[in-house]
């Protein structure tokens, strides 16, 4: 599957694989090749490792405290990241929210907000989805009205990832109801400590804790805290979401997991009679092809944005194809497991491994709805690549 590299990008990619041998924790590669989460000190404790060696933004430029790598090399640190069981760092800090500061905000902004990520001060969330705002996301109701110095905010916003671990959050607000709607949301950086902030857990299928509804009922936020203009959000969100969408294509950890389940199928194959052997051996080929063809598709996609610019409709088809292609991992290695597939509680993980088990199936239905669900992913297609 792999493509050929040249001798200057083998090397990068045998300094990047040592490092992880030499820094990398046996401790945080077996939680996460067991499917389990990291504490929150843990992952900090991953950020400032990678931070001293400098590769914690790693696809930041460098005038803003990044290694200005070019789209191969980061390619190349994504999978090595994957290959070594690697916790992936907090894409809300460094792949969500400081492309949107460092395009849209001002100087002033990203002296102060960029330098806290890196040294940890600052756990982002995200405050985009509400109750029935979800793919709809112009539809949000959030508001933020304007009272001197400060926008006053109330709403309610919902499956905010790591919420629990925040002290910040990123939200889109409504701060007009003028025209269309999304010509009246702004991007606003609010602090969870604020009065008004009210956080919830939401239990998941797993019977994991990962995602919060979070109720925002008159929290008073500076007017220095907007991003860009206000009532030009949609615009900076679409921006994040071409972001955020191309990150959750997870090349290389379907790499590392199509791997396991070719190895587990080896395994298991002996005991399985012909017609469900050579079935899921030409399902196992058709994806390999897929994750061999959406490996080609990223490569393009981060080419394209390597002066800078953001990836463009490409970064749907990267979300739709990274999501149908994990999910169907995830689905073969159950079937490859058979009757040993069954759910089984999260504390049996260590012993288990999450990626074998019906706890990382059902939980990662999830990925082909978050980001923007596929079916939205295919209008966006139609729209701007068919001009339909």
């Amino acid at each position: 599957m792999d493509m050929t590299f040249s001798p200057q990008e083998e090397e990068f990619r045998s300094e990047v694989r040592r490092f992880f041998q030499d820094n990398l924790p046996q401790a945080y590669s077996e939680k996460i090749a067991n499917g389990v989460d990291l504490e929150k000190a843990e992952l900090e404790d991953w950020h400032a490792i990678l931070n001293t060696r400098g590769w914690l933004a790693y696809d930041w430029p460098k005038e803003f405290g990044g290694p200005g790598w070019g789209p191969m090399q980061i390619h190349i640190f994504n999978e090595e990241l994957a290959l070594a069981e690697a916790p992936r760092v907090l894409a809300f800090n460094f792949k969500m929210l400081a492309p949107v500061l460092m395009k849209f905000g001002t100087r002033e902004q990203c002296s102060h907000w960029l330098p806290r990520m890196l040294d940890g001060t600052d756990w982002w969330c995200q405050g985009y989805s509400e109750p029935g705002s979800g793919s709809d996301l112009a539809s949000l109701r959030t508001t933020a009205v304007r009272d001197g110095d400060h926008y006053v905010v109330n709403g309610q916003k919902t499956w905010t990832t790591l919420g629990q671990h925040a002290n910040m959050i990123f939200c889109l607000v409504r701060t007009s109801k003028e025209g269309k709607p999304q010509s009246g949301i702004s991007f606003l950086l609010i602090d969870m400590a604020s009065p008004g902030v009210e956080l919830r857990p939401i239990r998941t299928i797993d019977g994991g804790y990962e995602i919060n509804e979070i109720f925002l009922t008159n929290v008073r936020v500076p007017v220095g805290n907007l991003v860009g203009e206000e009532n030009k959000g949609w615009t900076y969100a679409k921006y994040l979401l071409t972001h955020e969408r191309t990150g959750i294509a997870l090349v290389g950890d379907s790499k590392r997991k199509l791997d396991r389940l070719k190895a587990l199928f080896a395994q298991e194959k002996a005991s399985m009679d012909t017609q469900e052997r050579v079935l899921l051996s030409a399902r196992i080929a058709r994806v390999e092809i897929d994750l061999t063809n959406m490996n080609t598709t990223n490569l393009r996609v981060l080419a394209s944005v390597a002066d800078g610019g953001a990836p463009d409709a490409e970064s749907s088809m990267l979300k739709i194809l990274g999501s149908e292609i994990h999910q169907e991992l995830d689905s073969l290695i159950r079937r490859t497991m058979g009757r040993r597939a069954h759910a089984y509680l999260r504390e049996d993980f260590s012993s288990m491994g999450a990626s074998q088990s019906a706890g990382v199936y059902f939980n990662n239905r999830k990925l082909s709805i978050f980001g923007g669900s596929n079916e939205i992913q295919k209008n966006i297609i139609s729209k701007m690549i068919l001009g339909l």
